[in-house]
């Protein structure tokens, strides 16, 4: 099994996590997903410079944003960036957001993302995929856009697949981390 399935399993959660703050059920305390990311690190061999990353993507998912928020404001590249993006937009803090994902710049996994939202929505006919996908590249402002529309909307619909977008996000971002040395 690769690092990124081993990853996978070890966040796995009954429910995707929420476009807000709101925690859910099913997610691991910080100090028992703290001892399972040192044995995946253990494990894994994965190298001094991705644990942070990797911790910080992980809290992420398990819904301890300031905890994640922590490590990914002490990470000065475009993954830290990333990270730090996609807490504020959660928190929400969406100009927050912006800022941080203007720091990302042209991240080289933005690329996956597209191929990713296009299977997911293609039975969209909101225009959603027109509005997050520019001639096959991810537009992340877009998505903190609709991540805001939603929630002044109240759309439980356009919410749960927005929820599948940032899960496959998420899921770029760290399949990229595991692969790529800084």
């Amino acid at each position: 099994m690769s690092s990124h399935d081993e990853f996978r399993k070890l966040m796995a959660t009954p429910e995707l996590p929420r476009l807000g703050p709101q925690g859910r059920g099913g997610t691991l305390a910080i100090d028992e997903l703290n001892r399972a990311l040192d044995g995946f690190f253990t494990r894994e061999k994965i190298a001094i410079w991705g644990q942070p990353l990797l911790r910080s993507a992980a809290l992420f998912w398990h819904d301890h944003l300031d905890a994640s928020h922590a490590i990914s404001q002490n990470i000065e590249t475009g993954d830290g960036s990333w990270l730090h993006g996609l807490m504020h937009r959660r928190e929400p803090d969406y100009a927050n957001a912006k800022y941080w994902f203007g720091r990302v710049g042209r991240h080289q996994a933005f690329p996956k993302i597209a191929p990713r939202l296009a299977a997911l929505l293609h039975n969209d006919r909101g225009g959603l995929a027109e509005r997050l996908i520019d001639k096959g590249e991810w537009k992340p402002f877009a998505f903190i856009d609709e991540c805001e529309r939603a929630e002044q909307g109240g759309d439980a619909t356009l919410t749960a697949v927005l929820q599948q977008i940032q899960a496959a996000e998420f899921d770029v971002l760290v399949e990229y981390i595991l692969s790529h040395p800084p």
